[in-house]
């Protein structure tokens, strides 16, 4: 880097800018460094510095910023441990602070979700080391005090040193205490002298308390004794103190050492830190200047969309938007003093550094600048922000350092150019100097009052005429930039307005040259019809915002009209939609009545038969004792067996005529016999031995009724329900059995038995039957709208 471009980086006040930046950083490295940042002229390294301050805005938006507190520079510590040095406990505190930066750092970055971002790296390069860092906050309490819990021996050692310490002061206490010394005590109390326990003794009774005297008091009158019961005492503290000094010392180097052992990886993470802490600071110095990151070009030219000069005061500073190198290359700015000449100048320069010092610059989005060699800016302090004086000569220097170094890549700006010397020889000379700029390729943006200069740039190509507004009536610089108006110096028109004779001004005017009158005039004709232009556009550009601010309602409107016709649509289908679902919904539950009344038609059918079937074997029986009465008056039954009754027998009963089969003969005489269903035991002078053709006529009808009784149980039967409220238990049992017999052979996946609810006795009953039969996968009580209670579905195998 130059000494111009150095001299020109002082001139744009970028120092004052990073000493800002510098307010910003929170390490004492990253406030230096902040200082001593100087403009990249590569334009990738440009792009890159400005990406790691867009990712830190974002973060820092998103989660505030990392704590930066404890990045303190430990190198020359950890180069001194690495040569096997003990360091002291403020060096360890500082490389455990270092630690726990780095820590919080890495975990301030976990919590981050969203894309990848260009610092990413820098907080996964991090080497924790939470063991050392513990390890040292936990050994060192603070500057001064090592805990007693840094090694189990120095926790004993300073146990030893307090019981040491409490037995001198035992002997000490006992001394003050006794009424004997009282007179030889200056005072009651227990001192210390040279790290020994002592007591105050008058030096007239130094004899009286024997023991070592450690000191004198400045008048003499009082001598500090260690009395010889405590010597021991003290001299055994004393050994435990240097034993201490020994343990402590241990430690330190320990510490030292792990340390040393973890240098490269405690400075990598230091130079890290710094780099983050500069990257944030950059962000949180956008956030301040609400700046934001401008294009980086390698070719073309500046354009600043409403810019804002750092140092002024955001809400006074009036924002300008400025082009230079797109359409022309050299930008020449006229205008009364006070102006904003100088200010349009520094915020160019002082912008582009900026940017390429990876910083936000204040102005809108859309603007761009290149990335530039060197910027060169001679600014005469005479008109500049800090008002300083400067001289022609002075000028004239700059001016020739600055075309020597000049080229494409440059950007050059003079303030006042040609000023200071005779006007006709510094328009000249001006002209000059820009048209040689030019030759170079350089950008160039200077300010003059010259009126050749004005001429110059109206009659050349690539050179724009530029000026800063400036109120007439209230004799107010507006501080606006206007791209392609010359401007006026005004002297007459603020003449007049502060009161000067208007003789005087008509005299001042005799004096000017016909054609200075005729350019000030053609001026003030521009001037007025750019006034009226501006006024013009001021109004066409309301007129635009309020045909698109009725556009924007017009839309609204059409927008609104067709959602309510959307929304009248959709509540037209879905009102269609509802009448669709209830009448399904009231077509099913017809369905479903329709279904029920089939069952409950088919229920009532299926109890008729079964009435009708116990109305006719009623009838039957009814017939059969009818029969058997008569019977029985005209024959009574021979009970007298032929022989004894033995197993398998077929024996019938008297009045019964129903034979049963002899199972057991028990012991007692009594017969164990069996029938259809029914068990029973009886006396063997109650029965009639069936023997014979008799007894195989008996079987054989028992065979075919009982055959037929599962035929007929299925063509009765096989229905999904089985009625059976109004049957006794023991009734239910046989006609609940038959039924599933016959339900399972019709295939029946699931039936149901409709019991009724009574006392429940009938329910037990049937459950009980079905838990027992194997053919029954399960069963459950009805729900609701099945007869709940009342009814038991059965699924069956």
């Amino acid at each position: 880097m130059s000494e111009m471009f150095e001299k020109s980086i002082r001139t744009l006040e970028l120092p004052t800018v990073l000493e800002l930046l510098s307010h910003k950083a929170v390490s004492d490295a990253a406030k230096e460094r902040s200082l001593q940042l100087r403009p990249v002229t590569d334009a990738a390294q440009v792009r890159q510095l400005l990406d790691e301050t867009d990712a830190a805005k974002e973060r820092l938006g998103l989660h505030g910023s990392p704590a930066f507190s404890g990045v303190k520079d430990v190198a020359v510590a950890l180069n001194r441990a690495d040569h096997g040095g003990m360091l002291n406990t403020r060096e360890l505190l500082d490389i455990a602070g270092l630690l726990t930066a780095s820590r919080r750092v890495s975990e301030y970055d976990s919590q981050r979700k969203g894309e990848p971002t260009v610092i990413d790296h820098l907080f996964s390069d991090l080497h924790t080391n939470r063991y050392l860092e513990e390890k040292i906050h936990g050994a060192i309490l603070d500057e001064e005090t090592i805990a007693d819990t840094a090694s189990s021996e120095l926790a004993e050692i300073r146990r030893k040193m307090r019981l040491a310490a409490a037995k001198g002061r035992q002997i000490l206490q006992r001394i003050i205490a006794s009424p004997s010394y009282g007179k030889v005590l200056q005072e009651a109390l227990i001192t210390q002298r040279d790290g020994r326990f002592v007591v105050p003794v008058k030096a007239e009774y130094k004899g009286s308390l024997p023991g070592l005297v450690h000191d004198i008091s400045s008048s003499g009158a009082t001598l500090f004794v260690e009395p010889m019961g405590v010597v021991q005492a003290n001299n055994e503290l004393r050994e435990l103190q240097a034993r201490e000094e020994k343990e402590i010392d241990r430690i330190l180097r320990q510490l030292s050492a792990e340390c040393a052992a973890q240098r490269s990886n405690i400075l990598w993470d230091y130079d890290l830190l710094v780099h983050l802490d500069m990257i944030f600071a950059r962000a949180q110095l956008s956030y301040q200047m609400n700046g934001s990151r401008p294009e980086v070009r390698k070719h073309g030219g500046i354009v600043l969309r409403r810019a804002r000069h750092p140092l002024l005061d955001p809400a006074k500073a009036v924002p300008i938007t400025v082009e230079l190198g797109e359409q022309f290359d050299t930008l020449v700015i006229t205008g009364p003093n006070t102006g904003g000449k100088t200010v349009t100048l520094k915020t160019l320069g002082l912008l582009s550094l900026m940017a390429q010092c990876g910083l936000h610059i204040p102005a809108d989005d859309g603007s761009a600048v290149p990335v530039f060699q060197r910027v060169l800016a001679d600014v005469g302090d005479e008109q500049s922000i800090e008002q300083s004086l400067s001289t022609f000569s002075a000028h004239m220097s700059n001016t020739v350092q600055i075309l020597q170094e000049a080229d494409e890549h440059s950007l050059i700006l003079f303030d006042e150019l040609g000023a200071g010397t005779d006007p006709v020889e510094g328009a000249a000379l001006a002209i000059a100097i820009i048209q040689h700029a030019r030759s170079k390729g350089a950008l160039t943006a200077a300010t003059t009052h010259y009126a050749e200069l004005k001429t110059f740039a109206m009659t050349t190509a690539g050179v724009e005429n530029a000026s800063c507004e400036f109120d007439v009536q209230t004799l107010r610089p507006t501080y606006r930039l206007l791209i392609g108006i010359p401007g006026k110096s005004n002297a007459f028109a603020i003449s007049r307005r502060l009161g000067l004779d208007e003789a005087v001004i008509q005299a001042a005017k005799e004096q000017m040259d016909s054609d200075s009158i005729h350019f000030e005039d053609i001026l003030t004709q521009l001037e007025e019809k750019r006034q009226r232009l501006e006024k013009a556009q001021t109004e066409a550009d309301r007129l635009w915002r309020q045909r698109e601010e009725d556009a924007r309602k017009a839309r609204t409107f059409r927008e609104q009209m067709e959602k309510a016709k959307e929304n009248a649509r959709s509540k037209g289908e879905s009102e269609a939609r509802r009448i669709v679902r209830n009448a399904q919904q009231r077509s099913e539950e017809i369905f479903a009545e329709l279904d029920a009344l089939r069952k409950e038609q088919q229920r009532q059918a299926d109890v008729q038969a079964v009435n009708d079937a116990k109305t006719s074997v009623r009838r039957h029986l009814k017939a059969a004792e009818e029969a058997l009465h008569v019977r029985e008056k005209v024959e009574e039954p021979d009970l007298a067996s032929s022989r004894p009754f033995q197993v398998g027998d077929l024996a019938e009963l008297p009045g019964v005529r129903t034979a049963a089969t002899v199972v057991a003969v028990n012991g007692d005489g009594t017969l164990l016999l069996h029938s259809g269903k029914m068990k029973m035991t009886v006396k063997a002078s109650q029965v009639r031995l069936i023997e014979g053709a008799a007894a195989q006529e008996k079987k054989k009808r028992q065979r075919t009724a009982a055959a037929a009784v599962p035929q007929l149980q299925l063509g009765a039967r096989a229905a999904s329900e089985l009625d059976i409220r109004g049957y006794e238990t023991l009734e239910a049992e046989s006609v609940v059995e038959n039924y599933i017999d016959s339900a399972v052979m019709a295939k029946l996946g699931t039936v149901t038995i409709i019991h009724g609810k009574g006392t429940g006795a009938l329910r037990k009953a049937v459950h009980a039957i079905l838990k027992r039969n194997r053919a029954v996968k399960s069963f459950r009580l009805g729900q609701y709208g099945e007869g709940e209670a009342g009814v038991t579905v059965v699924e069956l195998k």
